[in-house]
């Protein structure tokens, strides 16, 4: 019994001292594999960032040819080592092999599709702030399985591709330009017709150096409802819609204090100011 396992472990012995040289050279295949995918990826990334508007786009091109690159060498490695059968059985059977991680690996691989889609044909780009259902934030990277969202508290949310890609998505940046309003209840009294407190309201939106004045984002207002001694009037006004945050909710926190304490100061009761 001990001289057949003698045998046996000689014959593994004999069979690995041949196929060492292939492991080697095998293993030396992968970490230069690994080197040349990290550093030319590094360099496509720096030639597409360097070219294209498109940083979103660099950087999921540059992830996708690393990545493309690693496994080419990994196929390279098993056919030096002479794992012939086994790169050709993932060949021929690569039907079968699709069908089994597919179903396997499901929402890795609907991520990774719908991210593919996402980064040739997108409604967003790198700092655009956007909602997707009740969440919104500004987007910060696209990767090959989820897309990043900072949130106006500082959380960061990683949404699967899959969920953005399918789910409805409002970008409040994309065209540059906002429109907010709110709405102001006054009592008349005796200070006049509701014109006149609307063209007071106006004149307080226009005063805002922040508020857009050129066509076709001039600001508004309109009189929604009238009783005899009040009058409801919402004003509307575009800005620049980069910095959402800051950009728009503040600016109009701001209108509506202001509104608030000038038609005060010209004798009205403002009753509300509201969104």
């Amino acid at each position: 019994m001990f001289s057949d396992l003698q045998r046996v472990l000689n014959t593994y012995w004999q069979q690995f001292l041949f196929i060492s040289p292939k492991l080697l050279i095998a293993f030396v295949v992968l970490v230069l594999a690994i080197f040349v995918a990290n550093h030319l990826s590094s360099l496509i990334g720096g030639k597409l960032r360097a070219k294209s508007h498109d940083p979103l786009m660099a950087d999921f091109l540059t992830r996708f040819s690393k990545w493309a690159l690693i496994l080419t060498g990994a196929v390279l490695a098993m056919e030096v080592v002479g794992l012939y059968a086994i790169v050709g059985g993932v060949v021929a059977g690569a039907g079968l092999s699709a069908f089994i991680v597919g179903f396997a690996l499901k929402d890795i691989a609907e991520n990774f599709l719908a991210g593919v889609v996402l980064a040739f044909n997108r409604p967003f780009h790198i700092h655009d702030t956007v909602q997707i259902k009740d969440l919104v934030g500004k987007v910060e990277d696209l990767s090959l399985r989820v897309t990043i969202i900072k949130t106006f508290d500082g959380k960061h949310i990683f949404l699967p591709n899959a969920m953005v890609l399918r789910e409805p998505l409002i970008n409040f940046t994309r065209d540059g330009y906002i429109r907010q309003d709110f709405l102001v209840t006054v009592d008349l009294g005796e200070q006049g017709t509701s014109q006149r407190a609307a063209d007071l309201l106006l004149n307080y939106v226009r005063a805002n150096p922040n508020v857009e004045q050129k066509e076709p984002h001039t600001p508004y207002v309109i009189l929604e409802k009238a009783s005899a001694t009040t009058a409801d009037l919402r004003a509307y006004f575009w800005t620049f819609s980069e910095d959402y945050r800051r950009g728009t909710l503040a600016l109009k926190s701001e209108l509506m204090r202001d509104v608030k304490a000038g038609l005060r100061e010209e004798g009205y009761a403002v009753q509300t100011v509201a969104q």
